[in-house]
């Protein structure tokens, strides 16, 4: 009997045990869950840099992959131009008779003969060399081209990347304003329905909120356009928010060696790539003067009674209209080198002068810049202030607050188009290279100030 009664105790315990172990390993996967939500969403909301940006442009592009394959296969060709042409193996049959009663019989004329030969044309070796070195310069200007390309990916996304911390920057200021705005109907309508105030400042301030709110949304359209241009870079970027800018008081460009910082910038270095190849052309059109030969020897094979036989040959070209041809070319291949020579001066003049322009504009608003941060922001806010101050007193009407007001989110807006353009000159002036270039000429690796 009493076995019988502790029985319900005996299930007990099992029951319990197992409720327990259901709880706690539906507690560790809740938690489980729980942190990968958790790093999922700090993933998403992991502000993006300037430099993860240019990193993830650069990485994503299809242009520098497609140069990649440009250089391999340059470089494949300056193996290939190097060798000798391929021997070409000749076979036939001289001399079979098509009259009379030996005709088309291939074992009775004592001239008739099967041949097979080989002939190998002699390049010379200065040519082929020459040939492998066009090649070979051909993958170092499209490797030029890389650089560059990588330095216009870089720029370009940081472009992308401020405009949209910018936009981002004006939307809150307007945002901002408006609140403001919307407070003041709040404290117009209550002062109208409490006879202090009348009907007209009420209108005044809605109309306030009504160009606050047109404001707003020609700001979300720039970000909206922000948002584009930079996804253009880097890929999907909805749920992305930006990290602080970097600090863009200093650029790697030094004014005092620009001649040498140009003269290493990348699109100079594709020019001058461009004109070895034009020398080495013309080295090889003034090598073409001398022809290559050919030799040739073969093996005939003749009927029974007769002897087998082997030949020897020799072939040379005969230059014989060589002002026409051989001269005309080298000719045209000097003009070539010339050509470049002039577009690579011209394109250097250009960027110096573009530079130059730049960096005078860079420093000009950095000091435009300063003079808002310092006195017209601060101005602006004292004269807001001021308003309010004699509005409260009864010494000015709510239309010239609105008016101080619209005053202070113009005078911001202009100092962060300002930030924005000085922001913007900061990036082409400072990813002229790549950033990760190791060049080290006297023209980099000093700050201006």
């Amino acid at each position: 009997m009493s076995s019988l009664l502790s029985l319900p105790h005996v299930a007990h315990y099992p029951v319990r045990n197992a409720v327990l172990r259901f709880f706690v390993k539906s507690s560790l996967a809740a938690l489980a869950g729980w942190l990968m939500l958790a790093a999922n969403v700090y993933a998403v909301e992991a502000p993006l840099t300037l430099a993860e940006a240019q990193r993830r442009a650069v990485e994503r592009s299809r242009q520098l992959t497609a140069q990649d394959y440009s250089i391999a296969a340059a470089r494949d060709m300056a193996v290939a131009a190097g060798q000798l042409p391929d021997p070409v193996l000749q076979v036939g049959i001289d001399n079979v008779p098509v009259t009379g009663r030996d005709r088309g019989n291939l074992n009775t004329d004592f001239m008739t003969q099967r041949r097979v030969g080989v002939m190998q044309e002699i390049t010379r070796s200065d040519k082929r060399r020459l040939r492998s070195d066009v090649f070979e310069l051909e993958a170092q200007k499209t490797l030029a081209e890389k650089k560059a390309a990588t330095a216009t990916i870089e720029r370009d996304t940081a472009l992308a990347w401020l405009e949209l911390y910018y936009a981002n920057a004006m939307a809150a200021v307007v945002a901002e304003q408006g609140e403001q705005a919307k407070l003041e109907i709040q404290s117009a309508e209550g002062a109208y329905r409490a006879g202090r105030g009348n009907q007209t400042d009420v209108i005044a301030a809605r109309d306030a909120l009504a160009k606050f709110d047109d404001r707003a949304s020609e700001i979300r359209r720039r970000v909206r356009n922000a948002n584009t241009m930079l996804a253009r870079w880097i890929g999907n970027v909805s749920g992305v928010s930006l990290a602080d800018k970097p600090v863009t008081d200093t650029v790697r460009v030094n004014p005092a060696m620009l001649d040498d910082t140009i003269a290493h910038h990348p699109q100079m270095v594709v020019l001058a790539k461009q004109i070895a190849v034009a020398e080495t052309q013309a080295k090889i059109a003034k090598a073409n003067e001398k022809a290559d030969w050919s030799v040739e020897v073969s093996f005939q094979q003749r009927a029974a009674p007769f002897s087998n036989m082997v030949s020897v040959g020799l072939s040379i070209p005969l230059q014989w209209d060589r002002e026409n041809r051989q001269d005309r070319e080298l000719s045209s291949k000097l003009a070539q080198v010339e050509q470049a020579k002039a577009e690579r001066e011209e394109m250097l003049r250009a960027n110096m002068a573009k530079i130059r322009t730049q960096v005078d504009e860079w420093q000009n608003d950095r000091e435009r810049y300063a003079r808002y941060e310092h006195e017209l922001i601060p101005l602006a806010n004292q004269r807001t202030l001021a308003a309010i101050t004699a509005y409260s007193g009864g010494k000015t009407s709510l239309a010239d607050v609105l008016a101080a007001r619209r005053n202070v989110i113009d005078v911001r807006i202009q100092a962060l188009q300002l930030a924005t353009e000085t922001d913007r000159l900061w990036a082409q002036l400072n990813f002229l290279f790549p950033a990760d270039d190791v060049t080290t000429h006297s023209g980099m690796n000093k700050d201006t100030q």
